[in-house]
């Protein structure tokens, strides 16, 4: 019987894994599909505090393990099949490999992934030009014109952000109509560095080495265009990895953890939410950190009552 488990192991999860390691509870945690979380996919990260110079992703997520490793944390590179969950607990996981492990107390930090278009020249292009974050990396595109996918409250404000920076922001929209709110759909409609490709989706991202320009395709002529461009920042929304837990842990429609005001509880005793899995609006890499703290002390907490 494991004291604490966490599930995954960006900020979020190797962050409560520092704390709880320091707090002797001997932690476990369970990695998942891709270790490190997807800051490891992230070039250079240049807003995580105490790095001036700018840090490669992958390397910070490296420092991450190995400060939770030297107080003592235990990796499992495993995945998470099955939950049983019981309010109070002992909650019982079984592993992709068929090993079941016990544990008193669970943080889950299982994250979320950003919505794609799913196109090959997308995929290839990821960190070459390619995005999900305006807030991580727009500054990368200073004076140079870079396009929006999407017309929601997120693609707004992604366009809004990048105007900061780039030279011109163009939004490509399936539709003739924003479903934006109104106050989000305003503001990029007033903003004279926004122009919106209406009625259009794009076919391929163009570039063989970074991004050049995008070919969208009008749906109701089916004429094509091509718009030069040298960011491409998707703002599909994002899917939060919480769906082996559906029906068990409090959600939104939107399958993000709902937490207990001003903690990390949820509605299961026992169970903690961290990261981007139980973040709708920010989903940065310093406020999972800030999530996952928040996990390990209210798990050992609990833990000691």
């Amino acid at each position: 019987m494991e004291n604490i488990v966490i599930i995954g192991c960006g900020a979020a999860g190797l962050t409560a894994a520092i704390y709880a390691a320091r707090a002797n509870l001997e932690p476990v945690v369970i990695t998942g599909s891709l270790p490190g979380g997807l800051l490891t996919q992230t070039t250079d990260v240049e807003n995580y505090p105490g790095f001036p110079d700018a840090v490669n992703g992958f390397d910070l997520m490296f420092k991450f393990q190995q400060q939770a490793e030297r107080f003592g944390t235990k990796m499992v590179n495993d995945t998470v099949t099955d939950a049983e969950l019981v309010d109070g607990g002992p909650h019982k996981l079984t592993l992709g490999s068929g090993d079941v492990i016990e544990t008193k107390s669970l943080i889950i930090a299982t994250g979320a992934s950003p919505r794609w278009l799913g196109l090959e020249s997308e995929d290839r292009l990821k960190n070459h030009g390619v995005s999900a974050c305006a807030t991580c990396d727009g500054a990368f595109y200073r004076d140079v014109p870079v396009v929006v996918i999407g017309g929601g409250d997120t693609a707004m404000e992604e366009a809004n952000f990048l105007t900061k920076f780039a030279s011109k922001v163009t939004v490509i929209h399936r539709r003739d109509k924003l479903r934006a709110s109104k106050i989000m759909a305003e503001r990029a409609l007033s903003n004279d560095k926004i122009e919106f490709c209406w009625d259009s989706v794009v076919e391929e991202v163009l570039g063989t080495d970074s991004v050049e320009g995008i070919r969208v395709k009008n749906l109701k002529t089916g004429d094509t265009t091509v718009i030069d461009c040298e960011g491409y920042f998707s703002a599909l929304g994002h899917v939060p990895s919480t769906q082996i837990f559906a029906g068990v842990i409090d959600m939104d429609d939107k399958g993000f953890i709902n937490l207990k005001a001003g903690s990390s509880y949820t509605n299961v005793a026992g169970v903690f939410g961290a990261g981007d899995c139980a973040d709708a609006v920010y989903r940065q890499a310093i406020t999972a950190s800030g999530m996952g703290c928040k996990a390990a002390i209210d798990a050992e907490r609990w833990l000691a009552e």
